[in-house]
C-alpha cells in the first residue's frame, strides 16, 4: 500500500509517533519517498510516499529524497516521466545514490528514535569547492603586478598633463 501524506507524519511525536514506532517494529514502513512542494492543486505543501508492506523481508528502510527532482510550472510543479522512472527504478531495485536515496537499517532509525525525516538520513548539502592557497596566492600577486603596471601607465598620463600623480605603493 502507498499513501500520500505531510512530511510531519515522519517526525512528529503524540499518536503520530506511536504509529509509526508500531509500524516499523512490526517491519511494515517498507520505503519513504519524499516529494517537491505544490504537485497538488489542493496544498502547496511537500508531501511524501509511504510505501507500507505486509511481508517486508529486509531490516532496513529506504528513504528516497525527490523533493528536488520535478519541472517547475506556472501553477504547480511537475513530475516529468523522467523523474517517476527514477523514482520507481530506485525503489524497484532498492539503489542507493548520494544525496537522492539510501537504505537505512533499523538500529538506526530505533537510535533516532523511530523518526523517519528524511533529511535526518539523506544529505542534500553539496560540498564546497577545496580552494588551493598556492593557487590564489598566485592569482592575487599577478593582479597586483597588474594593478602596479596600470597606475604606472595612468600616472605617465596624468604627468602629461600636469595633474597629480596616484600613489603607488
Amino acid at each position: 500500500m502507498a499513501i500520500i501524506l505531510p512530511h510531519g507524519v515522519l517526525f512528529r511525536g503524540g499518536a503520530e509517533e506511536r504509529i509509526r514506532t508500531k509500524l516499523l517494529n512490526d517491519g511494515h514502513i517498507d520505503t519513504v519517498i519524499g516529494l517537491p512542494a505544490n504537485l497538488f492543486y489542493s496544498t502547496g505543501i511537500p508531501v511524501c510516499i509511504l510505501v507500507l508492506k505486509k511481508c517486508k523481508k529486509p531490516d532496513d528502510v529506504l528513504f528516497i529524497n525527490a523533493a528536488e527532482h520535478f519541472t517547475k510550472g506556472k501553477r504547480q510543479n511537475l513530475l516529468s516521466a523522467e523523474h517517476i522512472s527514477k523514482i520507481i527504478e530506485t525503489y524497484q531495485f532498492r539503489k542507493e545514490e548520494t544525496r537522492y536515496s539510501r537504505r537505512v537499517g533499523m538500529a538506526e532509525i530505533e537510535k533516532n528514535d523511530f523518526n523517519l525525516n528524511i533529511s535526518r538520513y539523506i544529505s542534500t548539502a553539496v560540498g564546497e569547492a577545496e580552494i588551493s592557497l598556492e593557487e590564489t596566492n598566485k592569482t592575487l600577486l599577478d593582479i597586483e603586478k597588474a594593478v602596479r603596471a596600470a597606475t604606472l601607465k595612468h600616472n605617465a598620463f596624468l604627468k602629461e598633463l600636469g595633474l597629480p600623480s596616484l600613489p603607488t605603493g
